[in-house]
């Protein structure tokens, strides 16, 4: 296995000693910088504007400022970070230099930018972000990724990065053929060595074809591991991000037969086999299994992201997992929507959101003393080792969303419901005049401003052309969000519709 050079940045450093400590793993969904050159065309000139690089990089800040009381959490594992396409200014003491004494909105009030400031990697925006929200003391890693083209003649665009607040001891990149490359970080918590592996294997869940280089993604991962393992079987590891695969991959596709994440990296759910022959415990078993979802796929709740852990997080040395303290951040009013489902990024006229995942965040401590032999107490250890089959749907139940449903008309006049503070809200629109385009799609007119009116259910979508050809408007309950760049009310269920009198 070779080990690609790597990027180590120091930003606003200060040193740092703590007996505890948080760790996130956050897919942003795609931060790309504002210079224009773009592997994917939704992030060319003509779609992805500085203002939109504003909102994206606020609201990354805004999910991690809800960890520790404000000040975030100590080592964040991002992914989908782009891979600059006109690499230039990698040094932070010159990012610094290229902002000045301007802030983030002024940096970014004119469109285009500055060619200096056009010049900044993704990374440099979302820490100057982090930094005006007080997230403080972070270096940042990421791998050798250079503008280039996958084995299957893809380019590369995004990677994965690494922000910690400990010092960090060594860093190796292990490329992937087809999928980004895995990063490899020790930091050290007060004198011992804690590795972090940084993930984005390649996308497909439920595709057989695809599994093949997930698995080639976990052959990487565990031979690495089972380096690390042959010196220290009790090494302190973290593997975290996203895996394209769920915690019960073998068990919710069995036709796949062997699969990346179970059968060939280990990751399993009986804690208490740690102590014994299993080196891996994935994090998601701390909770309840109806409860274990961080991304939607076709109504589905899904667990692409993830926290695994080693054995010798649980040995009573070293670094040590905080039982049970495995979170998913999901903060309705922020980054979920009335239904607790991530409100996904939007590029667009209006950007808003957040990200279609949602961040996992565990806590570990440092050991009092060395007892080896010494295993970790643990209160109600999980003993399943694949957890049930069936994937876990996503309930959007109205209960009491509709009494609590936003009225438009009630709105000052001055009220942007597009500024991304009313996305996934519920909005009880009466009597908007609505149309149907040659495409069959329903439209309404709402504070002179266009919408999409969609739903999932077809006997409710006839229901609802229907009305329009007789009345010529509509009345309903529908949750506002954007759909491909396009502002849109989604309505669940018939219920949704209000009668017409």
């Amino acid at each position: 296995m070779r080990a690609g050079l790597v990027l180590l940045f120091l930003f606003g450093i200060s040193s740092l000693r703590l007996s505890a400590l948080s760790v996130v793993a956050y897919n942003v969904e795609n931060l790309f910088d504002a210079d224009g050159v773009s592997v994917y065309d939704d992030y060319g000139p003509s779609r992805y504007t500085a203002g939109h690089l504003l909102v994206k990089v606020q609201n990354i800040a805004k999910v991690l400022a809800q960890v520790d009381g404000g000040s975030g959490p100590d080592i964040v594992v991002l992914s989908e970070i782009e891979i600059d396409q006109s690499p230039g200014k990698e040094d932070p003491k010159v990012w610094r230099a290229a902002f000045g004494r301007r802030t983030l909105q002024e940096a970014l009030s004119k469109d285009p930018l500055d060619p200096v400031l056009a010049d900044l990697p993704a990374e440099a925006w979302l820490l100057k972000a982090l930094e005006e929200a007080g997230l403080n003391g972070y270096q940042i890693v990421s791998g050798h990724e250079k503008p280039s083209k996958h084995e299957d003649g893809n380019p590369r665009a995004i990677r994965n990065v690494v922000l910690s607040r400990l010092p960090v001891t060594a860093v190796r990149s292990h490329p992937i053929r087809s999928a980004r490359d895995i990063l490899e970080v020790v930091v050290d918590v007060e004198g011992h060595p804690l590795t972090i592996f940084a993930n984005h294997w390649k996308s497909g869940a439920s595709d057989p074809a695809t599994e093949e280089i997930r698995k080639e993604n976990a052959r990487t991962l565990r031979t690495r591991l089972d380096q690390i393992f042959q010196s220290d079987p009790n090494a302190d590891v973290v593997i975290a991000g996203d895996l394209n695969s769920h915690y019960n991959q073998s068990r919710r596709y069995r036709q796949m037969g062997e699969t990346g994440i179970n059968d060939i990296l280990g990751s399993q759910g009986n804690e208490l086999a740690l102590r014994g022959t299993k080196d891996l415990y994935n994090l998601w078993f701390e909770l309840p299994s109806n409860n274990r979802g961080s991304d939607i796929y076709q109504n589905e709740w899904g667990t692409l992201m993830h926290l695994i852990v080693s054995r010798g997080l649980y040995d009573g040395r070293g670094v040590q997992c905080v039982d049970n303290s495995f979170v998913v951040l999901k903060v309705p009013g922020l980054n979920a929507d009335v239904f607790g489902r991530p409100i996904r990024w939007s590029r667009g006229t209006t950007p808003a959101g957040f990200s279609d995942h949602f961040p996992l965040l565990a806590r570990f401590q440092v050991a009092k003393g060395d007892s080896p032999g010494a295993w970790m107490p643990l209160n109600q250890p999980s003993r399943t080792e694949a957890g049930p089959g069936q994937p876990v749907p996503v309930k959007t139940t109205p209960v009491d969303l509709f009494a609590a449903a936003i009225a438009p008309e009630k709105l000052p006049a001055s009220t942007d419901i597009r500024d991304g503070s009313f996305n996934g809200r519920v909005m009880a629109v009466r009597e908007a005049p609505a149309t149907i385009n040659d495409q069959g799609h329903v439209n309404i007119q709402l504070r002179g401003q266009e919408y999409n009116v969609f739903t999932h259910d077809k006997d409710l979508r006839s229901e609802i052309r229907q009305r329009v050809h007789r009345d010529g408007h509509l009345s309903f309950y529908g949750e506002l969000g954007t759909f491909r760049g396009r502002w849109q009310f989604l309505l669940h269920g018939p219920e949704w519709l209000i009668p017409a009198y």
